[in-house]
C-alpha cells in the first residue's frame, strides 16, 4: 500500500506552483515558466491518480465492513458485494498508475523528437524500406496532431531514401518514439524482383530528444567548421544555383550535420544547429547512462544502430519486436501509422522496469520510500 501521508506531502507543492503560475512576472522567464507548467501537470496527474487509488481503498474497506455486519440489509449487502469486486479488480491498476506518478519525472517526456533513417543492407530495396519507415512515422505524427519538419534527405533513384533526417514536433513525441532507435529488418518481395523471391533488407533509425534552451549546452563558435554548398536535389533553379545548403562539423566530437531543405542558407544553418545541439545532448545523456550501468534510464535497449530491434515480415503481415518478444499480425495497419499498440507495449514495458528499479532502490535504502 502506498502511504497516503507521503503523497499528501508531495502534493503540498501543487498549491505553491499554482500560486507562482498566477503571478504576472512568472511568464517573463520562459524557461522557468515552462518548467513550472510541466511540474504543475505532473502534480495534477499525481493528485488525480491518488484520488482514484484511495477512493478504491476506502470503497473496499467500507464494503467489507458492511458485509461483515450481521445487521446489514440483504439488498445492501448484495450491492456492496458487487461494488467490492469492482474495487478490488481496479485496485492493482490504480496502484501501478499512482506508483508511476511518484517516480522521478522524465526530463525528456515532453520533448520533440529528431529521427534519422538510413538505408542499410539490401541496395535499392533498403532505400525503399527507409522511405516506408519515414511514411509510417509521418502518418503516425499526423494522427497525433504533430508536425514533421524535414532537415535533410538523399532520395534513391528507384524510390525511398538512402538517408533522411527530420524532426517530429509535438508534446511527448520523443517519449513515444524513443524506442524506435536501432536496426529494422524487412522481409518481402521487392518491386524489382521478377521471380517473386522474398528478400531481406534493412534500415537503421536513430532517435534523439530535441535540445531546448534550458539544457545549457556550450557550443563554441571556434569548435565549428561551417561549409556551404549547392543543393544537389530537386527544388528549382534557386536551390540548385545558390550555396544555400549548409554542413556543420563539431570538431571536438566529429559530429557532422547538414541541411539543404530550405531555400535560405540562414534557415538551413538554424536547422543544422538544432540537430547538432540535440546530438550533443544525446551524447551527454549516453555518457551519463553508461556510468549508471544497469540503472540506465533507457532500459529496454540502447537504441544503437547495430542492435536489431524489429522485423517486418510482409508475406505473413507480421511485425515482431525482439526486445519485448511482441508479435503483431497487423503489419499493414502499423505501416499506415497505426502504431499505438506497438508503442504502448514498449512504453509500458519500460515503465515496469522503472518501477522495478525504484523498488530495488527502496529495498536497499538508496531511494526514499515514496512509492
Amino acid at each position: 500500500m502506498i502511504e497516503k501521508d507521503n503523497v499528501e506531502r508531495i502534493l503540498l507543492r501543487l498549491r505553491e506552483v499554482e500560486r507562482l503560475l498566477s503571478l504576472p512576472d512568472t511568464s517573463a522567464d520562459q524557461s522557468a515558466y515552462r518548467a513550472l507548467v510541466r511540474e504543475h501537470a505532473g502534480l495534477r496527474k499525481l493528485r488525480d491518480r491518488a484520488e482514484i487509488y484511495y477512493k478504491a481503498i476506502d470503497t473496499i474497506e467500507s464494503d467489507r465492513q458492511l458485509l461483515a455486519d450481521a445487521s446489514t440489509d440483504p439488498e445492501l449487502k448484495e450491492l456492496a458485494s458487487l461494488e467490492l469486486v469492482e474495487a478490488e479488480e481496479a485496485l492493482p491498476a490504480a496502484e501501478k498508475a499512482l506508483s508511476l506518478a511518484l517516480l522521478p519525472p522524465d526530463p525528456d517526456e515532453h520533448r520533440n523528437a529528431m529521427l534519422e533513417i538510413r538505408a542499410g543492407t539490401g541496395g535499392d530495396e533498403a532505400a525503399i524500406f527507409a522511405g516506408d519507415l519515414f511514411r509510417m512515422y509521418s502518418r503516425y505524427a499526423e494522427m497525433r496532431g504533430w508536425k514533421i519538419q524535414l532537415v535533410s534527405s538523399a532520395p534513391s533513384e528507384l524510390g525511398g531514401y538512402k538517408e533522411i533526417a527530420f524532426t517530429v514536433l509535438g508534446d511527448g513525441a520523443y517519449y513515444r518514439l524513443r524506442y524506435e532507435g536501432g536496426g529494422h529488418r524487412v522481409q518481402r518481395v521487392p518491386e524489382t524482383e521478377a521471380q517473386g523471391r522474398i528478400h531481406t533488407s534493412a534500415a537503421t533509425v536513430a532517435v534523439f530528444p530535441e535540445a531546448e534552451p534550458e539544457d545549457e549546452l556550450v557550443i563554441r563558435p571556434e569548435d565549428l567548421r561551417i561549409d556551404t554548398y549547392r543543393s544537389g536535389g530537386a527544388g528549382g533553379q534557386h536551390v540548385n544555383k545558390t550555396d544555400s545548403a549548409v554542413r556543420i562539423t563539431h570538431l571536438p566530437t566529429g559530429v557532422v550535420v547538414q541541411s539543404e531543405e530550405e531555400r535560405s542558407q540562414h534557415q538551413n544553418k538554424e536547422k543544422c544547429m538544432s540537430v547538432l545541439r540535440s546530438k550533443i545532448l544525446a551524447a551527454q545523456r549516453a555518457a551519463e547512462e553508461a556510468k549508471l550501468g544497469a540503472e540506465r534510464k533507457d532500459m529496454i535497449g540502447s537504441g544503437d544502430r547495430s542492435e536489431r530491434i524489429r522485423t517486418y515480415n510482409f508475406p505473413q503481415n507480421r511485425l515482431t519486436d525482439h526486445r519485448i518478444n511482441l508479435t503483431l499480425y497487423s503489419l499493414d495497419r502499423v505501416m499506415e501509422g497505426l502504431m499505438d499498440e506497438l508503442l504502448d507495449a514498449l512504453v509500458g514495458r519500460n515503465e515496469d522496469l522503472r518501477l522495478q528499479s525504484q523498488l530495488s532502490k527502496i529495498a536497499d535504502g538508496s531511494a526514499p520510500a515514496e512509492a
